[in-house]
């Protein structure tokens, strides 16, 4: 189930991009997210339970698919990352990591992660 119009939801952060900003303020870190515990976000983040990242949507998950597990809320208790349960590396995240991602050491870590997931995974296919 899905928040369509988040504006229209006063418990939930706003969330949407401001147009009259440049477009790097637009794309700065606008909110903290936190780190759901033994989950694959915690795995590649073991020593941060909680980080800032940007946000520019109007809409956000109420409820996630049994086959998905909540990696990271935000303070207000929205998902903003989901992984997929028993896959090595199926991430979704809220916000926009390939943004001045070489500037945030997060979004590297999101990336690097992924990329050495897929070098397992080649690997693999070619042992078969």
């Amino acid at each position: 189930a899905v928040h369509r119009k988040r504006c229209e939801q006063p418990e939930l952060l706003e969330q949407r991009e401001d147009p009259e900003l440049p477009v790097e303020q637009q794309y700065a870190p606008s909110h903290e997210v936190q780190v759901e515990e033994g989950g694959l976000l915690s795995a590649l983040l073991p020593e941060c339970s909680n980080f800032w990242v940007n946000s520019l949507h109007g809409q956000g998950a109420k409820v996630v698919s049994p086959r998905l597990r909540v990696e990271a809320r935000s303070p207000d208790g929205l998902v903003e990352a989901v992984s997929v349960i028993n896959h090595p590396f199926a991430l979704g995240v809220q916000w926009h990591p390939e943004w001045n991602s070489s500037e945030y050491a997060l979004s590297r870590i999101l990336f690097e992660g992924f990329i050495t997931a897929c070098q397992h995974h080649i690997a693999e296919k070619q042992r078969l």
